[in-house]
């Protein structure tokens, strides 16, 4: 993992500003986040954290602003060209999963590995790293309508970084899951935060504090650094 003064950024906004139905949902919003890093963006419901999120993700463009995603001005790609970003660099996490029921939890894993064109041999082994290291193994044939609230999160998250992303993104990872399972889903992705991704958390509470590097208020459409972060 990189350290010190020798980490790199993989998330820079700068100034970003994002309005709907006449409302200003960000205004002049920046941030950075290098590698190794676990930044939690807190805030009330609907204060704009998963407009955020979307806008760093590539599934939204902000009115103006700059992001940049591990070295590259993204916002001025082509739609093909940020499909290969979110595809390539970034992992996302749901507050609802997104796990598809009609396939198994060894598939759901390997689904972007799929796009990524990655050989059947090879996604076995990484697919099979991951749910061990995730304490999912016996589960590969099972559906997510057959699991629990936190083995479905842990499976979001398997398939959120099965193709080894750069940053991770997570839209209230916790938010229907219990303490117990809730504290160990953010342990999961600081986790990968040493092995040198970036994460970036989105959620109400003030309980993944512990768990995060910096914690960011999203206030009146702004990121101000939290007392104590």
């Amino acid at each position: 993992m990189e350290t010190g003064a020798t980490r790199a950024a993989r998330v820079e906004a700068r100034d970003l500003c994002k309005s709907y139905g006449g409302g200003e949902v960000l205004a002049d919003c920046s941030l950075r986040v290098d590698s190794g890093e676990f930044v939690t963006v807190v805030g009330r419901s609907g204060c704009g954290k998963s407009t955020l999120l979307g806008i760093l993700g590539l599934l939204a463009r902000p009115d103006s602003g700059r992001l940049s995603l591990c070295g590259e001005d993204v916002l001025a790609l082509g739609e093909s060209r940020r499909a290969r970003v979110r595809l390539n660099r970034l992992g996302f996490v749901f507050q609802s999963y997104n796990l598809v029921d009609e396939l198994t939890v060894e598939q759901n894993v390997e689904f972007p590995l799929v796009y990524k064109r990655v050989r059947a041999r090879d996604r076995r082994r990484e697919v099979g790293s991951l749910l061990e290291r995730l304490d999912l193994e016996g589960f590969e044939g099972r559906h997510p309508r057959e699991l629990s609230g936190g083995e479905q999160q842990r499976v979001a998250i398997a398939r959120a970084v099965a193709a080894r992303p750069e940053v991770i993104l997570a839209d209230e990872p916790t938010g229907n899951l219990d303490e117990e399972h809730g504290r160990e889903v953010l342990e999961i992705l600081a986790g990968f935060c040493r092995d040198g991704a970036a994460v970036v958390m989105a959620t109400h509470s003030q309980r993944p504090a512990q768990f995060s590097d910096r914690v960011l208020r999203l206030e009146q459409g702004r990121l101000i650094e939290a007392p104590g972060s």
